[in-house]
């Protein structure tokens, strides 16, 4: 419920098994959890919790560019440590200090840890023993990182995690002396959809407080919340009860409670606040209340995470076309310096993307394969990996390079009204990501014959139900969706205009009229 325990590397047998001979890796998108933080906001400092944690050492040694003259091609690069400053007694500004007093290394609200640091740092280094030394799929020693895409959201724990996990899956011994600066993607936090985004989507923020609300009436008035507070009632302001809106609610108590438990002794609750029932409670109500939209509303998994899942689907596509839009575009890596990175790549093989809790709980119960799960510990990563039937003979594969860059912006009629999707365009070269499956003729179809994708979870297998019917799944293992079933699942969610989708409908009824079940 905190700290993700990693299982032991894959056994011979085990991978002889999960990767079979049949058919061979293509394309790996790993979408990461941050690493442990410190809480989001200070609570409970009436048990004497300290508002300040001490565990936070990067601040001793910050860099940032700078310019050294009015020349814009030259920079440079100063080094500094952080403090925080904070109200005293009398309002006057003090020196913001850990439990023993500490000045230096301390976090802000919600900032990434050391021990996060090491968690995701370990997280790539456990990537890179699996698709490097066991599988032979990414080289042990890299020139340039034109086959690599990197994200992160605007949060700076997301962007931090993404960069020790890169580090941990290829350290400077395993990249060349001349290796050139990698590039990472990020957004402005208006157009991000690595994260469910509430703040920037006025009918998914409609639609989260309904099912925010249906969940404090389904529970506030029941025996489980009732043992929460006799607990933490002590602790809550006025000795209030604890409820799914409570003050802090739920959710906030949660992540409180993890990430105390994350770390050392200085910064721990009291023991009731970590007994095992109470906190099974929290994290069934916490997983109703959060995710359940995406298991029943086909409109809130299009807001939530349609978008994102647009994204990683049109990057396997791309990934089968040979035409950039696996990421090799957005990297930089065909903008007229193509091999800038010195290794000549010209396809996208690994995607690293930081991001967060509610990315990978989403992801996965808006494909129908989250029933049963926790809430996803700290470091949490979900691995979607694209395969393709070995001695596949299609021409489109066997053809087609590396396209001359598409255009990225469309005009504003085209932006609404979806053009380049009807079906007299769907045979030009780049229709297909975007394109939904029922559109598209016989021919495009064919390209995403005998490609198939699996999805890890923290090293488990998931299973999409819509990738159990026959015809649906490699021979065998439905764990093996089709590329052609999984986009056709994944299509019927994917807006074809998020910001418009966002602003449309926002006083409409939040709940279905009837079932929209996810994974179909």
């Amino acid at each position: 419920m905190t700290t993700h325990i990693p299982r032991a590397p894959y056994s011979p047998a085990e991978l002889e098994k999960l990767y079979p001979k049949d058919v061979e890796l293509q394309l790996v998108q790993v979408l990461l959890r941050h690493g442990e933080r410190s809480p989001v906001s200070p609570r409970f400092q009436n048990t004497g919790l300290r508002p300040y944690w001490p565990y936070c050492n990067s601040a001793r040694q910050f860099t940032s560019v700078v310019m050294t003259t009015t020349d814009w091609t030259k920079w440079d690069h100063l080094k500094y440590r952080r403090r925080l400053e904070t109200f005293g007694i009398d309002d006057g500004p003090v020196i913001a200090s850990g439990p023993d007093g500490e000045f230096d290394g301390i976090c802000q609200p919600g900032e990434l840890t050391d021990k996060g640091r090491e968690t995701t740092l370990a997280l790539g280094q456990r990537l890179r023993h699996l698709y490097v030394d066991q599988l032979h799929f990414m080289p042990k020693l890299i020139a340039g990182s034109d086959m690599i895409y990197l994200r992160a959201t605007p949060i700076p724990r997301a962007l931090e995690s993404v960069q020790q996990a890169f580090w941990g899956f290829y350290p400077p011994s395993a990249r060349t002396a001349d290796f050139p600066t990698p590039t990472i993607v990020t957004r402005t936090p208006a157009d991000e959809t690595l994260f469910p985004n509430d703040g920037n989507c006025r009918r998914f923020a409609h639609l989260s407080r309904a099912f925010a609300k249906r969940a404090a009436q389904n529970w506030n008035d029941t025996d489980d919340m009732e043992y929460l507070s006799s607990l933490y009632s002590k602790w809550m302001p006025g000795k209030s009860k604890v409820a799914v809106d409570s003050h802090p609610r739920v959710s906030g108590i949660m992540d409180t409670i993890n990430a105390t438990d994350a770390h050392g002794p200085k910064t721990k609750l009291p023991k009731e606040f970590y007994d095992p029932k109470a906190r099974a409670i929290i994290d069934k109500i916490g997983v109703e209340e959060w995710y359940a939209g995406y298991k029943e509303s086909a409109e809130y998994r299009m807001l939530g995470i349609g978008g994102l899942m647009g994204d990683i689907t049109s990057r396997m596509i791309g990934s089968v076309e040979r035409d950039g839009n696996d990421g090799l575009i957005e990297i930089g890596g065909n903008d007229g310096d193509l091999g800038r990175g010195r290794g000549g790549e010209t396809d996208i093989k690994l995607a690293l993307s930081g991001c967060h809790d509610t990315t990978l709980a989403a992801i996965l119960t808006s494909l129908g394969a989250f029933d049963g799960e926790k809430w996803p510990p700290f470091t949490s990563h979900i691995a979607f990996e694209l395969f393709r039937k070995k001695k596949l003979d299609s021409p489109a594969v066997i053809s087609k390079s590396v396209a001359a860059p598409q255009p990225k912006s469309q005009s504003w009629w085209s932006s609404i009204f979806g053009g380049g999707s009807s079906k007299t365009n769907t045979d030009q070269s780049s229709t297909i990501a975007r394109t939904p499956i029922t559109e598209l003729s016989e021919n495009k179809k064919n390209e995403l014959r005998g490609y198939y994708v699996r999805i890890r979870y923290n090293d488990k297998i998931m299973q999409v139900p819509g990738c159990t019917p026959d015809g649906n799944h490699l021979e065998g293992d439905t764990s093996f969706c089709t590329l052609e079933a999984f986009k056709s699942i994944v299509d019927k969610y994917v807006p074809k205009n998020w910001k418009h989708a966002c602003a449309s409908n926002v006083d409409a009824p939040a709940f279905p009229t009837q079932a929209e079940p996810a994974g179909y």
